[in-house]
């Protein structure tokens, strides 16, 4: 027996082929995004994205000439704190000095971080970069040359100190200019693939050949000394020398070699005028008053929040596991392990996804891994954890950078990025201070479950309130900053994926309501539709009945190839889906939603759901691919209310013979075909119950005329069928029904 009312056939939901892998594949918002499918498409990840982006000779000699100073600066922090210990006696004096040049680098972010910003946004670029390199030139040669002048070694850690303070508040001010002038030496198009390169070696790469160089060569010295090594070959002196030599190149090269960031910037700069002053205070009233920004802010200080809180906590966490040391350093590796994956391979996954809503994504899952952290219980449990913790930070740090960079005008981007990057050093330190404290005073117990030893400790409450706070800073930025409303996020996601990213539907204000009548051949459509309209015109209501295909000129000229029945030029499956589309995409712009904008009913025999199950299933084509072809043809407007009649296809088909019409082409498909298509219209209703109507077409015309009227009645807030005249021409003064709540949630969804 045929459903009534809103029961959907239990047996939709075996007919495998008619399925919607989207779900509500009938008002699916898809697009797409890019070329569509089987066209060849140009490879923007990988290898080939690298290769495009070294093409570009300014970012190339600046990728080169960083990457070495990088290398240096990694080199430039191990030295410096291992060529301090070694000038003092005793372990607690050593660990002291090590200590204290680490936590010295860290100051200048309190004192200068705040004008940063301003020096990249006031002064040009370029020769701020080169300034600055070349005083760190000077400071970090400084450090062995005064070493060799044969100051005692207190005297020696004192200016080895002070020097580290000097060359990081530079670095301070370089940072902003180089992070803001990036963007404007590479089309907007590659700017990700080139922050991917410049972190992967910032961050993967260099730090780790800097360790294996310090041991490395203090190995080659040894070795070649015979154990005796010099002043002059320390291999911490030896690193310093290197690093100050990467600065004076970096300089050279910026200054006569990557002209190009001077020349993205006017001469005529439209705050040069300003006081620095008043720069500053419309820096930050720019980032508090901009949603993308703040958003942006927000997540990346949540994201490193969370690392700092798994690297404070990794020992007690550690030993919370019953290991010791060495787990501690593996769970250190893995978070840097999972920062490399999330910047090199993210870009890969998610391929054309909203950057924006990928950002606050990776937010949540850094935040989440950080959660599952505290239910560990066996070391590899918590090694995956943590390569998760730093793949989402990762990922969260590459798309910020990028939409930074990207989105952020010139004249205050340097701002924007002196506020992240300062910040991000603050919020790290304070992360991974506070939770080694934390840890260390909570102490741990130990409770018995079941024979598995459970740690109930301070490390696990603190982890499980920092993912809990980060999924709600990731959630926050997600709110500010989504640019897909509407949009389900995670269907967005697997079509992504798949690389067919959905869209939101086109900016549309409706006044009016949208039926469609959909069902199979011989359903009664035509009937019931013309019932409506006549029944709604006698409210005085604006009603325009239309249909697919046809509604048009253009659509009649569509309507006769597709329908046709010459053999000779009957159109391919593909291309009849593709005929379906472009008369769909007419019908709309020209008919429905001029209609539906001043204020109209419209009523219409046949819509999405037709090419779902008449091209999806019935010619089985890929239900997804129709789904987003059909919703980027429509700008995703979906009906408020599908009324889908219901009939077993051989009555359907006796009915349709019985008008003594020549069939058309789909009329004159098999049997087989049009049962296809039953269950495919069920399974679409049965996967998005509140928006269809689904009645027996066996009943009687004026029994499912009524249900149809009641249903509609109900949307418009007009459950009485009270008649509302109004005059036919001239503008609309009669009284207007009060709307109902349910009307408002689905003009709501609508718009």
């Amino acid at each position: 027996m045929s459903p009534s009312g809103n029961e959907p056939d239990p047996r939709a939901g075996r007919r495998g082929n008619a399925s919607a892998p989207l779900g509500s594949a009938a008002g699916q918002i898809g697009s797409a995004k890019g070329q569509p499918a089987g066209t060849p498409q140009t490879d923007h990840s990988g290898y080939s994205a690298i290769r495009s982006v070294l093409r570009i000779r300014p970012f190339r000699r600046l990728w080169i000439v960083l990457g070495a100073a990088s290398f240096g600066d990694w080199l430039g922090l191990l030295a410096t704190s291992v060529f301090a210990a070694a000038q003092v006696q005793g372990s607690t004096a050593k660990g002291a000095a090590f200590g204290g040049v680490i936590a010295v680098r860290l100051l200048p972010a309190l004192v200068l971080g705040p004008i940063a910003g301003v020096f990249a946004d006031r002064f040009d670029r370029r020769w701020t970069m080169v300034i600055c390199d070349l005083l760190r030139f000077v400071l970090f040669a400084s450090i062995p040359l005064y070493a060799l002048t044969g100051a005692s070694g207190g005297l020696v850690v004192t200016w080895a100190a002070i020097a580290t303070f000097l060359i990081e508040s530079i670095t301070l001010l370089w940072i902003p200019a180089k992070e803001a002038a990036v963007p404007n030496l590479i089309p907007r198009a590659r700017l990700e693939t080139a922050n991917q390169l410049t972190l992967i070696t910032t961050y993967g790469l260099t730090p780790v050949f800097a360790a294996l160089a310090i041991a490395g060569l203090d190995r080659s010295v040894r070795a070649a000394t015979g154990g005796e090594v010099p002043g002059w070959a320390e291999p911490a002196q030896l690193a310093l020398w290197f690093n100050s030599l990467s600065r004076l190149a970096t300089a050279i090269v910026v200054a006569f070699g990557i002209k190009e960031i001077s020349q993205a910037r006017g001469k005529d700069h439209e705050h040069a005028g300003q006081s620095m002053t008043r720069q500053f205070v419309e820096g930050w009233r720019f980032i508090s008053h901009t949603p993308l920004v703040r958003g942006l802010v927000l997540g990346i200080f949540g994201a490193f929040a969370g690392g700092g809180i798994v690297i404070g906590t990794a020992r007690f966490f550690a030993n919370s596991l019953g290991a010791g040391d060495a787990a501690f350093f593996l769970l250190f590796a893995a978070i840097f392990i999972g920062l490399a994956i999330g910047i090199g391979l993210g870009p890969m996954i998610v391929k054309e996804m909203s950057r924006r809503r990928w950002f606050g994504m990776s937010i949540v899952l850094a935040s989440a891994a950080v959660m599952t952290l505290a239910f560990a219980i066996h070391l590899s449990m918590a090694i995956v954890g943590a390569v998760l913790v730093g793949a989402g930070a990762g990922m969260a740090f590459l798309a910020g950078t990028t939409l930074l960079g990207g989105e952020i005008a010139d004249e205050v981007r340097g701002r924007v990025f002196a506020v992240v990057q300062i910040g991000t050093r603050l919020v790290l330190i304070l992360a991974i201070a506070l939770s080694s404290l934390l840890a260390g005073v909570g102490g741990s117990r130990k409770l018995e479950i079941a024979d598995l030893g459970v740690s109930i400790s301070s490390t696990r409450l603190l982890l499980l309130a920092a993912g809990a706070a980060g999924i709600f800073a990731g959630i926050s930025a997600f709110g500010q900053m989504d640019d897909k409303k509407g949009v389900p996020v995670l269907a967005d996601l697997w079509g992504s994926i798949r690389g067919r990213p959905l869209m939101p539907a086109e900016p549309f204000v409706s006044n009016g309501l949208f039926v469609v009548f959909e069902g199979g051949e011989g359903a009664g459509k035509s009937t019931q539709l013309a019932l409506l309209a006549e029944r709604l015109r006698g409210q005085g209501r604006d009603v325009v009945v239309t249909r697919e295909p046809g509604a048009t000129r253009v659509g009649e000229r569509i309507r006769s190839l597709v329908l046709g029945t010459d053999e000779g030029e009957a159109p391919s499956p593909r291309a009849e889906a593709l005929l379906y589309a472009a008369d769909r995409a007419h019908h709309v712009a020209t008919v429905v939603r001029p209609a539906l904008a001043r204020g109209g009913v419209v009523v219409s025999d046949r819509y999405v759901d037709s090419s779902l199950a008449y091209q999806g299933a019935g010619r089985t084509l890929p239900v997804d691919e129709v789904s987003w072809l059909s919703s980027w043809a429509t700008g995703g407007l979906k009906p408020d209310l599908v009324v889908l009649l219901d009939v077993d296809p051989r009555t359907g088909l006796s009915r349709a013979a019985a008008r003594n019409q020549a069939a058309d082409r789909l009329e004159a498909e098999s049997v087989a075909f049009h049962e296809r298509v039953r269950y495919a219209f069920l399974d679409l209703a049965a996967a998005d119950p509140k928006r269809y109507l689904v009645l027996d077409a066996g009943r009687p015309a004026e029994e499912i005329a009524r249900l149809v009227a009641r249903r509609i009645d109900e949307m418009l807030g007009n459950p009485g069928g009270i008649v509302h005249p109004r005059p036919a021409q001239g503008p609309d003064t009669s009284v207007q029904p009060e709307l109902s709540e349910a009307e408002l949630v689905t003009m709501e969804q609508r718009t």
